[in-house]
This record gives structure tokens, C-alpha cells and sequence, in this order.
């Protein structure tokens, strides 16, 4: 079997195990935040809060809840590891330094997981187990939590309120990501993945030196690192590691499980916002997105230039045999499309064009299919957007699921598609234009500008994958992406809450001969015309100076 049909095969799996578990996840999710009823685990959750899950909130008071908790969480992150010298399981690594402690606990309280340290060489156990991991279960649960309210913005009429942050939270760890996570660190672990808390191991010698190994919860923290999309691994080669991925299997395992939620919640949509067809529809653009995607990296990876590559099978620089061109190209597609980071190869070893498909998946929003729940509400803004174009086009007052899209609507969605350009394409500027950050480029030239523009799309998009490369362990890289973690997570979220507040207080228009039907193939294409169309124009010069002038010149 030839390389080519071997990636194609694993692409018709993977997309087979993903309808399987549409219908039944997606329904799922939907009874989840649309009971009434409270688990008793959750009731002693709430107690332990102080919080009431019967009580509705309107959009500020859902916005308080995100930020408050959130804050919250980037303080004891950041005192965890600050403290680490001194607490038990610390393998006997020192305390983190001020700047990467910042950055770390911004990075995993927003979802992002940029990694700019060697996690075998920096956290114990405790900081893994007890403050990183949990942050993968409770960031992903907030990302569904504000997807929610959004659509509940959509299905409510003549009311401000979009239920209750801290009962979407917990139900979303507690019914939908443990659950998940669980089912998959089995599998995980019976493929071979460790799960353990042992210490270090000398393993031998390397190049002159002795090579140690870290045992730890890797397991465990592997299935939410996929299910939520978060994306840092325990160690530094992330999904490559043989103890993260270690046979072909759990590689497309993996994929499977960034994908299965992003993809399900458009059904959730759908059954929430009473329509079925609208959240197909939704899938659609996702799913033509993502495959074209995937089709381009494939393309562009397998596409032979000299004995080299013939003899190899495609650009296998950066890539783990065990894995191959195909299966590497779907899982970079996949974790750049998604906000998961998660790699099983490195993106810069990737042809000049390859490494821009990755951050062109970045630069799109995320949105196909997205993380959990930042996929969706992305793709929703986005789908605002579009109709609003197509009201321009016929002269006539934009409408979506029965909601106006007026001036305050309008002016909410640009906000939301502006922010993350402008914080990409600022920070990428400052360093570029400043003598210090220049300094941590490892090339030169139109790649080494690639390493910087990748840092920054990586970091406000809330991806975390890293182009290599880029020394990022520096103050200038530890706080302004942390700052971009920041901004690029909360700022779009203050948009979309305010947007779900106004669409919930309307009155539903009815439906007439002049309105745009959003649930059919006409409207996905011009979604997907739109994202792309938006897209280039906002970062094209700058993909210009980068990986297209890279690999026009290969």
C-alpha cells in the first residue's frame, strides 16, 4: 500500500468514526444543557461554591462568572508553580521563573497550552496533575459554556437571559469531559501510554551523556489535552512522544477525539435553536473547510521535488516514521483548524507551504470545526457575518433563526472578527521591529519571519502549537503572548455575550418569501466564500512576506 492511499484511508476512518458518534454526542450534549435536573455530585459542587444553578443571568452577569472564575484559576496556577520547589512530587525541579509562570498559567486557563518550557525537564506531578490538567477539563468546559449561551441567544425571545455560567460549567466537566476522558485514557493506556507516578529514570547513555526518562499521569492527561482541546503534552515532543502516541492507532485515536466534540456541538446547536438542517448546515462548512484543507496539506507534502522525496514518500523531515506524510498532515490540519495545538510532527520542518496551510488553519478563527465551543460561536459570528453580506446584495434587513442582525449585531460580530488580526499582526510587528526578539529566531529570512507570525497566530487564536524554531522562553515572548492569550480569549468572549444578551431580547421575525434559507447548500457556500475571503484580505500581505514567498521560492 502505497503512502497516498494510506493517508486517504485513515482521512474515510476517521470521518466514518466521526458520524458514528455525531448524532448520539451531539444529542447528548443538548438534554445536557437543556435539563433541569442537577446530579448530586453537582449539588455538592454548587454548595462548595456558594453558587444557585436555578438562577437565570443576563449577559454581564454570565460575563462576571467567566472572568471571575477564570481569574481565579491564573492565580493558583501561577502560585502552584511558583511554588513547586517546595511541594511534595516536585521530582526536585525548582520553582518556575516569574515570566514563564505568567505565561504558563495564562496559557492554560485560556485554553491556548503554549508550552515555551520542556515539561519533562520543568513540571512534577503536582503542577501536572493538580493545576494543568484540571485546567484542561474547566477551560474547555467555559469555551462550551459561552457557545451555549450564544445559542441560547438565538432560541429565547423577548428575555435578556442566558442561564446560568456556573451550572453550564459543571455540567460541562462533570456529564461531558470526565465521562470522555475517562472512556479514552483507558484505550489510551491498553495501547500503551503510561499512567503512572513514578519518578525519573536513567535510561541509558545519549551522545556522550545520560538519558533520563519521567513516568507521570500521561494517560489521563493526554485524553483531555485531545477531548478538550487544549493540546500541552508532558513532554516536550508532545503527540510524537511514544509514551503521549505510541502506535498509529492512538495517533488517529487521537485526532478523533480533538474533532468528535467541535463537530458534535453543531448538532446540539441545531436541536437547541429547533432546527436540525441549520446545524447540518453549519457542519457542512466546517466539514468543506477541513477536508480542503487536509486535501492541500496532503497535496503539498506528498508532492515529490527530487530523488529525496520519491524515495521517502513525501517531506518526512519532522516527521515520526511510525506516523507518516498522511497521517501527520491530517493530525496538523486537524489540531491547527481546532484551537488544540497537539502535534505529532514539527510544523516547521513542513514544506514552505505546508508550514502556511497550518497557519492559515489558525488564522481562519478556528472555526472548522474550532475548539470546544469556540468553534462554534466563531462559526456563528461568522455566519452573522455572511448573512448580513447576503442582505447588502438584495437590499433587504438581514435576518438568522428568526433574529434581526441590526446595527448593534453587526457592529458586535466586527468587533469579534477584528480583535485576533489585530493582535496577531501587532505583536508580530513590534518584534519584527525591535532589535531584542529578532534574537530568539533560529532562521533567518522569510521562514524565521514565519517562526514569529506562527507564535503570535498560535497565541491569540488560543492554539498553543509552536512553528519551532523560535526561542520563546525570553520576557519579551513569555509576557506579550501571554497578552495575547489573554486578549484573544476574554475580548472575543465579551462580544459574543453581548451579542447573545441582544439576540435573546428580541422577538422572533417570521420567516417570508424573502428570506435568506440559512439551512441550505447555497448559504454554506457563501459561509465558506466569506471566512476565506475575510481571512485572506485581513492576513495575506503578511502570509506574503512568509510561507508563500518561502515556498513560491522552494
Amino acid at each position: 500500500m502505497g503512502p497516498v492511499l494510506a493517508g486517504v484511508l485513515q482521512l474515510l476512518a476517521l470521518i466514518g468514526a466521526l458520524a458514528l458518534a455525531y448524532i448520539p454526542l451531539g444529542t447528548y450534549m443538548a438534554r445536557v444543557y437543556s435539563s433541569d435536573k442537577h446530579w448530586r455530585v453537582e449539588k455538592w459542587i454548587y454548595k462548595g461554591i456558594g453558587a444557585n444553578p436555578d438562577t437565570e443571568m443576563r449577559w454581564p452577569a454570565y460575563l462576571r462568572g467567566v472572568l471571575a472564575f477564570s481569574a481565579v484559576g491564573v492565580l493558583f496556577l501561577y502560585a502552584l508553580q511558583r511554588l513547586q520547589g517546595v511541594l511534595p512530587g516536585s521530582l526536585g525541579f525548582a520553582s518556575i521563573d516569574p515570566d514563564q509562570a505568567f505565561n504558563t498559567a495564562v496559557s492554560f486557563v485560556t485554553n491556548t497550552n503554549w508550552q515555551s518550557y520542556y515539561g519533562e525537564q520543568a513540571m512534577g506531578h503536582v503542577v501536572q496533575t493538580a493545576g494543568l490538567a484540571v485546567q484542561n477539563f474547566v477551560s474547555a468546559a467555559v469555551g462550551i459554556a459561552v457557545a451555549v449561551a450564544l445559542v441560547r441567544g438565538f432560541a429565547r425571545s423577548r428575555t435578556g437571559e442566558l442561564g446560568n455560567f456556573w451550572s453550564d460549567l459543571v455540567r460541562g466537566v462533570v456529564r461531558i469531559l470526565v465521562p470522555l476522558s475517562v472512556v479514552a485514557a483507558i484505550v489510551l493506556v491498553a495501547c500503551g501510554a503510561i499512567q503512572n507516578f513514578s519518578g525519573i529514570h536513567e535510561v541509558g547513555q545519549f551522545m556522550g551523556g545520560q538519558q533520563q526518562w519521567n513516568g507521570g499521569a500521561v494517560a489521563s492527561q493526554e485524553a483531555i489535552k485531545e477531548i478538550g482541546t487544549n493540546g500541552g503534552g508532558y513532554f516536550n515532543a508532545n503527540s510524537a512522544h511514544p509514551f503521549e502516541n505510541p502506535t498509529p492507532f492512538t495517533n488517529l485515536f487521537e485526532i478523533f477525539l480533538l474533532l468528535v466534540i467541535p463537530f458534535a456541538l453543531t448538532r446540539t446547536f441545531g436541536i437547541m435553536v429547533g432546527s436540525i438542517k441549520q446545524g447540518y448546515a453549519i457542519l457542512a462548512t466546517m466539514g468543506t473547510i477541513w477536508v480542503g484543507f487536509i486535501a492541500l496539506m496532503m497535496w503539498t507534502e506528498f508532492a515529490h521535488h527530487g530523488t529525496a522525496f520519491e524515495i521517502a514518500g513525501g517531506a518526512m523531515e519532522g516527521k515520526e516514521t511510525r506516523i507518516g506524510v498522511g497521517a501527520s498532515s491530517i493530525f496538523a490540519v486537524s489540531t491547527t483548524l481546532t484551537s488544540t495545538g497537539a502535534v505529532d510532527s514539527f510544523h516547521s520542518s513542513f514544506t514552505g507551504l505546508g508550514g502556511g496551510i497550518t497557519m492559515l488553519g489558525m488564522q481562519l478563527g478556528e472555526i472548522a470545526p474550532g475548539g470546544t465551543g469556540s468553534g462554534l460561536y466563531g462559526m456563528l459570528i461568522m455566519a452573522i457575518i455572511a448573512v448580513f453580506i447576503a442582505g447588502l446584495m438584495v437590499g433587504r434587513t438581514p435576518e438568522y433563526l428568526g433574529k434581526k442582525i441590526g446595527t448593534r449585531e453587526i457592529k458586535l460580530a466586527a468587533c469579534y472578527i477584528l480583535i485576533t488580526p489585530a493582535l496577531v499582526l501587532i505583536f508580530t510587528a513590534a518584534a519584527m521591529a525591535l532589535p531584542t526578539p529578532g534574537n530568539s529566531m533560529t532562521n533567518s529570512g522569510a521562514h524565521g519571519f514565519s517562526e514569529i507570525l506562527y507564535a503570535y497566530s498560535s497565541a491569540a487564536n488560543n492554539n498553543g502549537s509552536a512553528f519551532a524554531g523560535l526561542n520563546a522562553d525570553t520576557q519579551w515572548f513569555n509576557s506579550t503572548l501571554g497578552l495575547a492569550m489573554l486578549l484573544g480569549r476574554f475580548l472575543p468572549m465579551v462580544f459574543v455575550l453581548a451579542l447573545a444578551g441582544s439576540l435573546a431580547e428580541q422577538k422572533p421575525v417570521p420567516a417570508t418569501a424573502g428570506t435568506l434559507r440559512t439551512e441550505k447548500p447555497l448559504f454554506t457556500g457563501l459561509l465558506v466564500g466569506a471566512i476565506l475571503i475575510i481571512t485572506g484580505l485581513t492576513y495575506f500581505p503578511a502570509l506574503g512576506l512568509g510561507p508563500l514567498a518561502e515556498g513560491l521560492a522552494s
